[in-house]
């Protein structure tokens, strides 16, 4: 702004708000007119302008255009910014020998760097970040107050002089060396497979040799992470591209600001030769998870490397990762062997976000780095309301004003130090936004910590129906409000009728939701040991279609995986009902199918067993399907599956190959889908929860619900599961008010 009020010989003003920018110009008629236009034209490259009001007011004579000092009263209402990947002249910088800021690991303008990870409170200004403690050169601030320089007002700026310095540590926190040394030693380490935790941008990442079998196999043992794939960081495009394949959208996504972990198909040759991928990166998994370099750091690193590393959250399962280098030490002690680490302050975990590219379209499945906080109009303003979201995969959000802000991924909210960090979320966003809640909202399940946390708050609640507000974060960010046909797939979520819902079809108008359809429900014998064990789903679904006679078919893959002594306490354990809770979840029913086909009998992480199913379908596929029913006059119908299990066990018997069938599998559902859709006559369609991270039905459900003449709407900002719930709690919140109005 400042620049285009001088080039337009313009006066006035420009200065920081806790609300945004506020600027006054006058001069000309045409050269305001023509300011306004350009700003909205030329905003750089990482803005996104939301909003904007414009106002005539009487000229004031001022003869020059200034930045003033920034505005600190007033509700907070600025968007924050996400931390943005090294721009291109940067990292020109810092592979110039002749440049000051040459091989510099923190060097950053107004076009990139930390932005989320640094800020503790609005506006955004250098002693309201973790910046605070770094006074500036001359050189620095001369950049700081220059209007031609791309430093101007760049709250982060810093150089070799006055900036953050990196520092290698071995296991009891001794300093092995600094600055450059410390990261050519590091490579050095790398290279020999020793594991080293870097301290990165928001938080702590492993890094080992990507090539190094055993070297993988060890991070593997000492994290405690047995099948779950790891990501990978490699030096440049043309390298990814000699192990995946790319294409136009997905390097696109892969050098963007967000610069996530991209989702690509691996190569059949990728794991071959000596700088080929360990197979135990992602094993039996037909992608591998890429990402570029994003901090100056990690492209020295890279330039100096040369080969793909593993880059996986410096954490313990389930854990939140690690910001603070002390901290990191104590928890990351068993896993690393050095320690390269920074004294710029981490405000806040922000973990790497995962995207997948979906009919040439990203989706997020992970909303953290370069994504979080994400901010989403609302239809009208709501008192200030904490969404605290479910219990996998947990984001919370605030409302306020008309604004919707949900956070970074925090994750599974199973420990003690995952919950920590979930409070400490609801914290951080609070200060930064002056936030001080009147409402909550939270899930109907009455066990989530997130729940117990919304209620210990004492203040009005909204409890919304976890399906629900999976239709709901859809809606929210496509700005739906009309009647939709919501079809809300997933692994698990209370249900109004106390059961565990999952395969659902919701009618939601503006005021509400009706159950209108649903899949077949069977009983998960052993509770919460079904969702680790595919096996015991299939043995509760086909309880469901063969009774007792059940356990005579010892030609089952599911029915071979047990002991004689598991075998014989099954049978009394489903006729009694003892521990077997009733679901009709989709994710449930790939579990089953998943232990049916021998994909998988045991679950080492969340989604394994689906995935398989997917994976399954690969150089195998078919249009064929199978039958199904669907009962009922009125809704809520019922879609049954019993006649496809029946015709999978004859494809079974018959030898057709797993992936024929998994092909088979996913065709159906998606008939399933079209038909329910058919019988509602709803035009607008919504696609939500887990099971639609799934690449194939996903894609494959659009296409035959729009060659049926619906319009079908999916998440394109936040993901698909439940990292969006919390979205969706706020706009329940706001319908809550609404209807109290």
């Amino acid at each position: 702004m400042y620049r285009l009020a001088r080039d337009l010989s313009l006066a006035g003003f420009v200065r920081n708000t806790p609300q945004g920018v506020v600027a006054e110009v006058e001069g000309s008629a045409t050269a305001v007119t023509s300011f306004l236009t350009r700003v909205l034209q030329e905003a750089p490259r990482n803005a996104r302008i939301e909003h904007h009001e414009t106002y005539d007011l009487a000229p004031l004579g001022l003869q020059e255009f200034r930045v003033l000092p920034s505005e600190h009263s007033g509700e907070k209402s600025a968007v924050v910014l996400p931390d943005m990947a090294a721009c291109p002249e940067c990292l020109q910088e810092i592979f110039d020998a002749a440049n000051r800021r040459f091989r510099y690991p923190f060097t950053n303008c107004t076009n990139c760097g930390p932005r989320y990870s640094i800020i503790e409170a609005l506006p955004y200004d250098r002693q309201n970040t973790t910046m605070r403690t770094f006074p500036m050169c001359r050189d620095c601030q001369t950049e700081y107050e220059d209007p031609s320089n791309r430093r101007f007002h760049a709250q982060p700026n810093a150089c070799p002089v006055c900036g953050p310095q990196l520092e290698l540590w071995d296991l009891s926190g001794k300093t092995l060396s600094t600055r450059g040394d410390a990261l050519i030693r590091t490579c050095e380490y790398i290279r020999a497979g020793q594991i080293v935790a870097l301290k990165g941008l928001g938080g702590f990442q492993l890094l080992v040799d990507a090539r190094n079998a055993v070297a993988v196999q060890l991070l593997r043992s000492r994290k405690g992470r047995e099948e779950k794939p790891f990501a990978l960081m490699y030096p440049s495009l043309p390298s990814v591209e000699e192990h995946c394949f790319v294409s136009a959208e997905e390097r696109d996504v892969s050098c963007s600001t967000g610069s996530p972990i991209v989702l690509l198909s691996k190569r059949p040759d990728a794991s071959i030769g000596a700088n080929g991928i360990a197979a135990d990166v992602a094993p039996d998994n037909p992608y591998l998870g890429v990402m570029m370099p994003y901090t100056p750091l990690h492209h020295l690193l890279m330039a100096e490397l040369g080969f793909p590393i593993v880059a996986t959250s410096g954490n313990l399962s389930d854990e939140p990762i690690c910001i603070d280098e002390h901290e990191a030490l104590a928890r990351l002690g068993g896993f690393a062997d050095f320690f390269l680490v920074h004294n710029r302050p981490i405000a806040r975990q922000v973990d790497d976000s995962v995207v997948r590219i979906l009919m040439k379209q990203p989706m997020p499945l992970r909303m953290a780095r370069g994504y979080a906080p994400v901010a989403v109009s609302l239809p009208a303003a709501l008192p200030d309301c904490l969404a605290v979201g479910a219990h996998l995969k947990n984001t919370v959000a605030i409302a306020k004003g008309g604004h919707a802000y949900v956070s970074q991924h925090i994750g599974d909210l199973e420990t003690r130090i995952a919950y920590d960090a979930f409070t400490n979320v609801v914290q951080s966003l609070s200060r930064i936004y002056d936030f001080e809640p009147q409402t909550t909202a939270c899930d109907l399940h009455p066990d989530y910590p997130s729940t117990t946390f919304a209620l210990e708050q004492q203040l009005p609640t909204v409890k919304v129906q976890h399906h629900y507000a999976h239709v709901l974060s859809c809606m929210i960010e496509n700005d739906l409000s009309e009647p939709v046909l919501g079809i809300a797939w997933d692994g698990t979520g209370l249900g109004t009728d106390g059961t565990i819902w999952g395969g659902e079809f919701l009618r939601v108008d503006d005021r509400s939701f009706e159950r209108v359809g649903h899949l077949r429900p069977f009983r998960l014998p052993g509770g919460d040991a079904a969702v680790r064990e595919p096996r015991r789903t299939a043995i509760g679904l086909l309880y469901e279609v063969f009774g007792p006679q059940l356990f005579e078919m010892r030609q089952l893959k599911p029915i071979q995986s047990f002991s004689a002594d598991e075998l014989r306490l099954l049978p009394d354990v489903l006729a009694r009902g003892v521990n077997c809770p009733v679901t009709s979840s989709a994710g449930r029913l790939f579990d089953a199918v998943s232990s049916l086909l021998g994909l998988c009998q045991h679950c080492s992480f969340e989604g394994q067993a689906a995935m398989k199913v997917e994976f399954a379908i690969a150089g195998a596929a078919s249009d064929g399907t199978y039958d199904y029913v669907m009962t009922g006059d009125a809704p809520p119908y019922i879609l049954d599956w019993e006649s496809m299990i029946r015709q999978i066990l004859a494809d079974l018997h018959n030898a057709i190959p797993a992936g024929v069938i998994a092909a088979k599998f996913h065709n159906t559902l998606v008939e399933m889908i079209v038909s329910l859709a058919r019988r509602m006559n709803e035009k607008i369609v919504v696609l939500s929860g887990g099971c639609f991270q799934n690449a194939y039905l996903t894609a494959r459900a659009i296409r035959r619900l729009s060659a049926a003449g619906f319009t079908v709407y999916r998440h394109h900002r936040v993901p698909p599961n439940d990292g969006g719930i919390a979205l969706g709690q706020i706009a329940e919140a706001a319908r809550a008010q609404r209807k109290a109005q």
